[in-house]
């Protein structure tokens, strides 16, 4: 499998205003380049653009979300660690034939796609592959 880069880094937090007026003076951004709410993972996003990292901080929409799960399991923090490949169904399935283990399927975003490694596969970590294409940097 090749990793083409961190592709983004994702906080979980109770309250996203709350965490965005904590996290924009640190990051040098007034706001987000990409907020957005994403219903079927139940989370809504503030993301930035840190080089072509994303660095996410993100509010579950609902108490019985996983990041509600999380936070009330772990607490606030670091909760995803994405790495972006060519193909995550690719990935996914080479990583499988390995012997990892995943939670679900292959799930939609964007026009990409994405999959989770279980965290007790890769030391706690909960790690996501995805396939995202960063468009956003081939523009400029």
């Amino acid at each position: 499998m090749k990793v083409n880069k961190i592709d983004h880094i994702c906080i979980a937090v109770k309250d996203l205003d709350a965490a965005r007026k904590l996290w924009e003076p640190i990051l040098g951004k007034p706001q987000p380049d990409d907020p957005y709410v994403d219903e079927p993972e139940k989370i809504r996003v503030a993301r930035y653009w840190l080089g072509e990292v994303g660095f996410e901080l993100m509010e579950s929409t609902t108490p019985d979300g996983d990041v509600a799960k999380f936070i009330e399991k772990r607490g606030e923090g670091v909760m995803i660690i994405g790495l972006n490949v060519d193909n995550t169904e690719t990935a996914m399935n080479e990583l499988k034939a390995k012997g990892y283990k995943f939670i679900g399927g292959l799930r939609p975003f964007r026009g990409c796609k994405f999959a989770f490694v279980h965290p007790k596969e890769v030391n706690g970590v909960l790690l996501e592959l995805i396939d995202y294409p960063w468009n956003e940097f081939k523009k400029k």
